[in-house]
């Protein structure tokens, strides 16, 4: 009786590890591998972002077999209600699934299933299906600017160096703004890609002497809601030594000839700084 059941008990766990034998091997934007009906949460995304869910055509069949091109393509096939995706291409590898999310989608967590498709069945494989679980926020990054307090020449730039830190699953654009500066219209677009930390040179200046007060605002380009300010003090004022230290910032004097005389300017400039300082 005991053999029995011993030998039930060994027949019943051969039956479950071959039925998890195929798998699907997500490869971003978090990596994870999945059997038939399992789940995976992906991360943070914005309303009226898009992200794409990235995983390996590889997997191996009920008896443990490798099979390289198992799966031929990747799509979702539920999805909240105004979201829409785009299945990968037949046999791509990775396959790689466009989800966009609606702009209207009120905050929360939500899910999506996911459908890796062997085509006709040829590899014996059938389909394998997972769920995969998002959070709509807008808190999707974090900015630092600096210096956030800056006196300069008349017309003389001044770079701003712009950290932002993407800890969403988006990889949408950024768009770089400036607000509350007298006749500045100058906007930059900048990818920041998903789970990385970039910084990004944005050069001010104005053409008027006077104390300013103005935010430079990093905003999504697909979602409103998505955005970070900081509020930047700038004085300027015309001077001989802005004039000289001008020369650092990158203002192009002429002629050539006088390139040594420029030297020295920037070199009386940075005296001064370290003297008042």
């Amino acid at each position: 009786m005991q053999a029995k059941i011993l030998h039930f008990a060994v027949f019943a766990a051969i039956l479950m590890a071959l039925s998890n034998a195929t798998y699907l091997n997500i490869l971003g934007p978090t990596s994870q591998i999945l059997h038939n009906n399992q789940s995976i949460y992906l991360g943070k995304v914005g309303p009226g972002e898009s992200f794409y869910v990235l995983a390996s055509s590889s997997t191996t069949n009920a008896t443990g077999f490798l099979v390289n091109i198992g799966w031929d393509r990747l799509q979702v096939v539920n999805l909240p209600q105004g979201w829409y995706s785009q299945p990968s291409p037949l046999y791509e590898n990775p396959m790689k699934t466009k989800v966009t999310v609606a702009p209207d989608t009120p905050y929360g967590i939500y899910n999506i299933t996911l459908e890796a498709v062997n085509v006709g069945n040829y590899s014996r494989l059938g389909n394998i299906t997972a769920k995969a679980y998002v959070n709509v926020t807008p808190d999707v990054f974090s900015l630092s600017v600096t210096p956030t307090n800056i006196q300069t020449g008349i017309g003389q730039p001044t770079n701003l160096y712009i950290t932002i830190n993407n800890t969403g699953i988006s990889d949408d654009p950024f768009n770089i703004n400036i607000f509350g500066l007298a006749a500045w219209n100058q906007s930059e677009e900048v990818v920041a890609l998903h789970s990385t930390k970039s910084t990004y040179v944005y050069p001010v200046y104005v053409n008027e002497p006077g104390n300013y007060q103005f935010n430079l605002t990093v905003s999504s380009t697909t979602s409103p809601s998505i955005q970070r300010s900081y509020r930047i003090s700038l004085v300027s004022e015309a001077s001989l030594l802005n004039d000289y230290s001008a020369v650092g910032q990158g203002v192009v004097l002429s002629p050539v000839i006088l390139e040594p005389s420029y030297a020295l300017m920037l070199l009386l400039s940075y005296l001064h700084n370290l003297i008042s300082h």
